[in-house]
């Protein structure tokens, strides 16, 4: 029942909030994807986080079969910036580095100079796509490390700084180990998979239209120049990493660290920091001066490191956003060990914690009074009546036993055992044959049953535990404001272009079995001032 609640809240705020006003930054980015994914199918989150990532200054890994429109997705990103310089190859085992970074030229050689013709190739441009990335050569690979790292081209005697804006790479295949890649591997901080369409629908509308343009028509308006970009890069860095993101970050790693023997990802202190300026993008981009959970959705992109592991980690990351909901700044674990506390002495103090029986103190001790009448076998005027008295020690014992007097003197023809479940026997024994006495069964009498109500308790302490519990409560009932508050303000900032409607409804559940949680601490107070009145 509570998750069809949470359900049904989440698509109601949803569509309250996904047609709610949005920023002018973020409506620009959202018309400028809109455009940048017209006429192609299920690409919208793979193009909106490679968007992200060139703005940030992230490189980004495709990661899918041949076929799947990865090249098509370069191409149409380039288009997002104002006269962007593009380049793009195919690697293969037979690449040279002139294929990459330009020929050699001659008349320099003649003048015993080793200088390249970059112009046209990948040092001198905006944007590169290089498919089929890990079949390159180790000197491309050796060159192309050296310009992402440093963004510096060496052409012969001379450092050349590279406009390179972002590098999108892809393969059908990640870099095999041992061969020193590992490296340039972890400089894409962005892994996406590009897999084949799956929807029908949109599969079959594939097959009926004509090959999508890889030069979209994009309103002037909507490009991002030069100048845009660099001050957009400098403002993202002041966005904060808010409470509630460190927190999960913090439960990430964990989980991570405490499945690595069965994942094996590692996530370098680098991938992270990277990772960390991707989410302050996203806010940025998103007219935000701190993040949220929308925004560290976009960790499921940047730890993964094989296929093998990809489901499992982006599992974790949703997991751990679901569950941690948000920082409220109060601590309830301190709440319910006050509640809990609260409940024992309730108990203890007001209503029976087992059952009271009809028994009498003799020396310290209690006893079950009992009137027996053993009752002869052979004569009716030769019955025996005894006041006795059972030792209540021996209530939860099987082994027998001595009743004694009024006196407290041991009554040693009369022996006594309990069955141990709640029945005592009474056996009396006779002086000859012909005096043989019917046993007797004796069930103690309870007076109070366990959970019954005391009668005789002071009203001062009844009223006392009452209010204990009305504080509670309405400590309990100022945090649900607080956070009622804060996610309905959360769904006002929540939408962003970067994550998927699924993503954030996962997101905001999280959030509402938090308040679904609070509820229940609030009803349990209900209860417990109940049992005070």
């Amino acid at each position: 029942m509570k998750s069809e609640n949470n359900y049904e809240r989440i698509v109601q705020n949803s569509k309250k909030f996904q047609h709610s006003q949005k920023n002018e930054m973020q409506k620009r980015i959202t018309d400028l994807l809109q455009q940048l994914t017209n006429g192609i199918h299920e690409r919208d989150q793979i193009m909106a986080v490679s968007l992200l990532g060139a703005i940030a200054g992230h490189n980004t890994f495709l990661f899918g079969p041949p076929g799947t429109a990865k090249s098509l997705i370069s191409r149409r990103l380039a288009c997002a910036f104002e006269n962007p310089q593009y380049f793009e190859y195919l690697m293969n085992r037979f690449s040279t580095p002139e294929e990459v970074f330009g020929p050699v030229s001659i008349k320099a050689l003649k003048e015993d100079r080793y200088i390249r013709k970059i112009e046209g190739y990948l040092p001198t441009a905006d944007f590169a796509f290089l498919d089929e990335i890990w079949k390159s050569s180790p000197a491309i690979l050796n060159n192309l490390l050296t310009i992402i790292n440093e963004h510096i081209f060496k052409n012969g005697d001379e450092r050349f700084n590279v406009p390179l804006k972002a590098l999108i790479a892809a393969s059908n295949e990640i870099p095999p180990e041992n061969q020193g890649l590992e490296a340039l591997y972890d400089r894409f901080i962005i892994r996406l998979l590009v897999p084949p369409i799956e929807q029908e629908e949109n599969f079959n509308r594939l097959l009926d239209s004509k090959p999508s343009s890889d030069k979209p028509e994009i309103s002037e308006n909507l490009r991002i120049n030069d100048h845009e970009l660099t001050k957009w890069r400098e403002q993202l860095h002041k966005v904060k990493l808010s409470t509630d993101t460190l927190l999960i970050i913090k439960y990430i790693r964990e989980e991570l660290a405490a499945q690595f023997d069965k994942l094996s990802v590692y996530v370098s202190d680098r991938r992270w920091q990277r990772a960390a300026v991707l989410l302050k993008a996203s806010a940025f981009c998103n007219g935000r001066k701190e993040t949220n959970h929308s925004d560290v959705i976009l960790l499921k992109y940047c730890l993964w490191t094989t296929p093998e592991n990809r489901e499992t980690v982006e599992e974790i990351v949703m997991h751990v956003i679901k569950s941690c909901g948000f920082d409220t700044d109060i601590d309830l674990a301190e709440l319910d060990r006050e509640k809990e506390s609260l409940d024992k002495e309730i108990n203890k103090e007001l209503y029976y914690s087992q059952d009271i029986y009809d028994t009498v103190e003799m020396g310290e001790k209690k006893y079950f009074p009992v009137l027996a009448t053993f009752k002869d076998e052979y004569y009716a005027n030769r019955d025996k009546k005894y006041q006795l008295f059972i030792s209540f020690n021996k209530f939860h014992s099987q082994d027998t036993f001595n009743p004694i007097d009024e006196q407290g003197n041991t009554i040693d023809n009369i022996e006594c055992q309990f069955d141990g479940q709640g029945s005592c026997s009474l056996k009396l024994r006779g002086n000859s044959y012909h005096n043989q006495y019917t046993p007797l069964t004796f069930k103690p009498k309870i007076i109070f049953h366990k959970g019954d109500k005391k009668l005789d308790v002071n009203k001062r302490l009844i009223y006392s535990l009452s209010q204990a519990v009305s504080d509670i409560r309405k400590q309990l009932i100022d945090i649900l404001k607080q956070v009622e508050k804060k996610y309905e303000e959360y769904q006002q900032y929540l939408q962003s272009p970067f994550a998927t409607q699924v993503d954030i409804d996962i997101a905001v559940s999280g959030i509402l079995d938090q308040i679904d949680k609070l509820n229940l601490r609030i009803k349990d107070c209900e209860r417990l001032g109940s049992l005070c009145r």
